[in-house]
């Protein structure tokens, strides 16, 4: 493993002083042709971009705007998944003092056309034909938008006679030719931006409400990148790869922080399909992804190796037991006698380093996991097999992640310790605050949830928790979440549903048992997993409604379950269950756009099941709608059962 190019702490404390664009100005002068700014899949060909190819096309988005008539201060929207062309087209909106909003390729039209209202976005870069589609559907609500941009071509071929549209290309060149007349205009505006300035917008996942804007200033995401790059393992040149949505705080953070303000390349995947397959080429140095792709990752791991031979299984399930020991002990502080370091070494060769290796994962020096509780058999899990997975915590108004597990200490069922020049402490109710520069700007045009959200300088998270002896924050949960049974027992929806999600062969957990006499659970099948449980023992069925309905998976699932109750105090054990007859859509507004699960949403959708599962009731007639991506909506007529876990 290459040795780690830090950058020295006068460079790191020199970030606060420029903006994100003024940063690809300075990185394209000091590191220009020699180093990869950025390397992106397509047609299975990996094509790269140095510092001074980023620095160019993101000139020339610049001028093009400005060109098309784009001023300092307006707001710019974004419908893009993970490509060069998102970097290219926000540090470009940006450059001449426009605020960037990122929005989810897999929004419907009526989401789009209210973000985009929200922000009265004057021009709107888009994906391809499908956001253009979407827009065209709602333009009527989009009097605001000037221009919408396309990237990918294919397909508009019929659209050359819609003056509304431009493809990027165009964009380019008209950027070209202003460049031509006026060559100083992209450094003039370059320089006129100021570090606390609003760079942009992200809208907050909504679990609890309609999403709001936070403001994310030029200063908050450099000071988060100056954070990472003082303690993370990762230097100059290293590799990260960009998975999660360019909506999300993630890939933002790093993206237009860490990775710009280090001098690490960033790389992107053909497809989500293809990532992990692009993760084994790229060999990244470091990677920061949600819960459930570590979740998907365990379940997938561990149903090949349930489908492997005999001798695979046992030789597995031994390693297993070394790693997991020595995690133990670690996480305890306690010493690993020389003879278990052996037995680690050896399995660590013949086990867990192929497997490390084949799902692209060997090279990592460190990984990471936010966004959503994650149980702490997952991380252990993956420790176990060597891979330096730590949980961390933050938040999109706290500018990224803040609070990240050492090395040193990694302790399972926390989310670790603050990083440099930020203080966290609990409030009287419990509730998580934090202090430091990363800290948002405020709530765009929403002075009231500004002031209710930041106090003295201090975000209040909305997140439980407490800080153990060892200054380790450990989340219980949101704080308006946190459940009491009829008996006042209280409890952490997210604590039982993390544990559950850990077996490969539930998708999703939600947990019902507010004001009631015990605790009951909708659960999601794992339809992949699942189905091929089903085929490797010959049970017939045809939908995803047919096999959740399937007595031999009900009793699948009863064992899962009845396996984590084990793990759980007796008043947070379920009691009873429901196997949900669709899965959880975020189109159906029943997840949030990052997965998240809209509980009060679901309350009220599935009020009538819920009372079921408390009424003594075996099984229930239910509607349910499906709503599907070309915005048709279906009907599901089916019998709900209610079973008991006993």
């Amino acid at each position: 493993m290459k040795n780690i190019k830090h950058l020295d702490e006068h460079t790191l404390s020199a970030l606060a002083n420029y903006t994100l664009p003024q940063i690809l100005a300075k990185q394209a002068q000091e590191l220009g042709s020699k180093g990869t700014a950025i390397r992106g899949k397509n047609f299975g060909i990996w094509q790269t971009y140095n510092w001074e190819d980023y620095l160019q096309y993101t000139r020339k988005v610049a001028l093009g705007l400005v060109a098309l008539g784009l001023k300092r201060g307006e707001n710019v929207g974004i419908i893009t998944n993970n490509q060069p062309e998102w970097l290219f087209t926000e540090l470009g909106a940006q450059a001449p003092g426009a605020v960037t909003s990122n929005f989810f390729t897999s929004a419907v039209a009526k989401e789009l056309a209210f973000g985009l209202s929200r922000v009265q976005a004057v021009f709107v870069i888009v994906e391809d034909q499908e956001q253009v589609d979407k827009l065209l559907e709602v333009r009527d609500e989009l009097s605001f938008v000037k221009k919408v941009i396309y990237i990918d071509p294919t397909g508009m071929r019929t659209y050359t006679n819609e003056p509304w549209l431009m493809s990027f290309k165009e964009l380019l060149e008209l950027g070209a030719d202003l460049d031509r007349d006026n060559p100083n205009l992209f450094v003039d505006e370059l320089r006129k931006g100021k570090p606390d300035e609003v760079a942009l917008m992200i809208m907050t996942s909504g679990t609890t409400g309609l999403p709001k804007l936070a403001m994310i200033t030029h200063e908050n995401f450099t000071e988060m990148a100056r954070k990472w790059l003082e303690t993370a393992p990762i230097g100059i040149g290293d590799n990260w790869i960009s998975i999660t949505p360019p909506a999300w705080i993630v890939d933002q953070m790093w993206g237009m922080g860490i990775t710009l303000s280090g001098g690490m390349t960033m790389n992107f995947p053909e497809t989500p399909e293809t990532a992990l397959e692009d993760l084994r080429e790229i060999g990244p140095s470091v990677i920061v992804t949600a819960s459930r792709f570590w979740e998907d990752l365990a379940s997938k791991i561990r149903v090949k190796i349930s489908d492997a031979g005999f001798i695979k299984r046992f030789l597995f399930k031994v390693c297993m037991r070394i790693g997991e020991t020595v995690v133990d002990r670690e996480s305890q502080k306690k010493p690993v006698p020389l003879y278990l370091r052996c037995m680690y070494w050896i399995a660590s060769h013949i086990m867990f380093r192929p497997l490390m290796d084949r799902v692209g994962a060997l090279q990592l020096r460190g990984a990471y996991t936010g966004g959503h509780p994650i149980s702490p058999d997952v991380i252990r899990f993956f420790r176990a097999n060597g891979l330096n997975l730590k949980q961390c915590y933050g938040l999109t108004e706290a500018g990224g992640i803040f609070q990240v597990q050492p090395d040193d200490e990694v302790k399972l069922e926390t989310v670790g310790v603050p990083l440099p020049r930020t203080e966290v402490k609990i409030g009287e109710d419990q509730e998580v605050l934090v202090l430091s520069k990363s800290n948002f700007a405020g709530y765009y045009q929403d002075p009231e949830a500004t002031a209710k959200s930041l106090t003295d300088g201090w975000l209040h998270t909305g997140d439980a928790g407490y800080i153990d002896k060892d200054g380790h924050l450990l989340i219980i949960g949101r704080k308006e979440e946190i459940m009491r049974t009829r008996d006042g027992e209280a409890f952490s929806p997210d604590f039982i549903e993390t544990r559950l999600k850990f077996s490969p062969y539930i998708k999703e957990a939600i947990i019902f048992g507010e004001g009631q006499p015990y605790i009951t659970s909708f659960i999601n099948i794992d339809f992949g997993n699942v189905g091929n449980w089903a085929e490797e023992r010959k049970i017939p069925y045809t939908t995803y409604t047919d096999l959740s309905q399937q007595p031999e998976v009900e009793d699948l699932i009863r064992g899962e379950i009845r396996q984590v109750n084990t793990q759980l105090p007796k008043p947070m054990q379920l009691v009873h269950f429901t196997l949900l007859y669709k899965l959880l859509d975020a189109d159906d507004e029943e997840l949030t756009r990052t997965g998240k699960v809209r509980r009060k949403f679901i309350f009220q959708q599935y009020q009538d099941l819920i009372q079921a599962m408390y009424s003594g009731k075996r099984d229930l007639a239910v509607t349910g709608q499906v709503r599907y991506r070309d915005g048709h909506v279906g009907t599901i007529e089916t019998t709900a059962r209610i079973l008991s876990v006993e």
